[in-house]
């Protein structure tokens, strides 16, 4: 779905603002860095989960929204006082799996900030898209959507601090090419989702860059991992244009009492094992100096999310189980199968 980022590559620019690079010894200071970051290019909230409702029945959900600006350099103009000029897009999706009733739906939306249409702030404690939002109250988090076919209103509360991903403040995707990457690898999850009560857990990322794919990488695979020992792993590994993998991909082990690890490339194995359409839906995981090995199994094949047009991208992104040394939940996102993805 961040792939939905590629609408708004063509926006001109109009002033000679330069757009600031991700780059080591950031200093983050929360609760400010949970929100809005003008002077970077490109910024997404990334909430996923999994719960069970009152009477057992399994939901996969997702929440995302984006913020991506103008290509080239930041507008620092004023000339032009309308509410509905573009300084930003604001793009979201919202989806949920019904893992039992084996249903998969999703919607999307793009919008400028307008009158209070669409935005991130600070002051607010909101990022929202319509009647999409995230509404916090400290570090609970209360996320609301509402569509043609379902809705849910989830009330989320950190078990774990912050995560902060990578070395030095930044997350390395390519030489000179990076982003400021934080997760909230735990959340407890109570709400509704079609008026039934559930509970479960949830995973919230938020990144914020300038350039972050090298022109030589073409898609990711990006694991989120909610072990029921209370541990938790995120990995992703970076595809290139010849089938290899790029030696940038990287992850984070996270303990029980929320301290966090890096992990290298070569600290992980990821092997695709069962494929559903071009996309692999179950894989072998292992991580040898944790005495992870695991295998993670879509709930559902069917969560790809389609392009609308020839233009635009198609990727997988659902709902996942994990067995084997461990157990747990947790999601996956595939992209650049069908075309390369470009985040310029």
């Amino acid at each position: 779905m961040r792939t939905l980022l590629l609408l708004a590559a063509g926006l001109a620019s109009a002033a000679e603002l330069a757009y600031r690079e991700a780059a080591p010894g950031y200093r983050f200071s929360f609760p400010r860095d949970h929100f809005e970051h003008p002077e970077f290019r490109t910024e997404w909230w990334y909430y996923t989960g999994n719960v069970r409702s009152d009477a057992g029945r399994r939901y996969g959900f997702e929440l995302v929204f984006f913020r991506q600006a103008p290509a080239g350099r930041r507008s620092g103009s004023t000339d032009n006082p309308s509410a509905w000029r573009v300084d930003d897009l604001y793009l979201a999706h919202v989806a949920l799996t019904d893992i039992d009733g084996e249903r998969f739906r999703y919607h999307k939306r793009l919008n400028r900030a307008g009158p209070g249409i669409a935005g991130a702030s600070f002051a607010k404690q909101r990022i929202w898209n319509g009647n999409w939002s995230a509404q916090w109250s400290g570090e609970v988090q209360m996320l609301l959507a509402t569509t043609e076919d379902f809705r849910f209103r989830l009330r989320l509360v950190p078990r774990k601090p912050p995560v902060i991903h990578g070395r030095d403040g930044w997350s390395q995707k390519a030489a000179g090419r990076a982003s400021h990457y934080v997760s909230f690898s735990r959340l407890a999850v109570d709400g509704e989702i079609n008026g039934q009560g559930v509970k479960g857990t949830a995973w919230m990322d938020h990144e914020w860059f300038t350039h972050q794919l090298d022109p030589s990488q073409v898609g990711w695979d990006w694991f989120s991992v909610q072990l029921n020992d209370g541990v938790e792993v995120m990995l992703f590994q970076l595809r290139r244009k010849d089938g290899s993998i790029d030696p940038y991909s990287a992850g984070t082990y996270i303990n029980k009492a929320g301290r966090a690890r890096h992990l290298a490339r070569e600290d992980f194995e990821l092997q695709p094992v069962e494929y559903w359409k071009k996309y692999p839906v179950r894989w072998r995981m292992r991580v040898p100096s944790l005495g992870l090995s695991l295998e993670c199994a879509a709930t559902l094949k069917e969560q790809e999310l389609k392009a609308e047009d020839a233009t635009g991208p198609s990727y997988w992104e659902g709902a996942v189980t994990y067995a084997g040394s461990h157990s747990g939940v947790g999601y996956l996102e595939m992209t650049g199968y069908d075309k390369p993805v470009r985040l310029e």
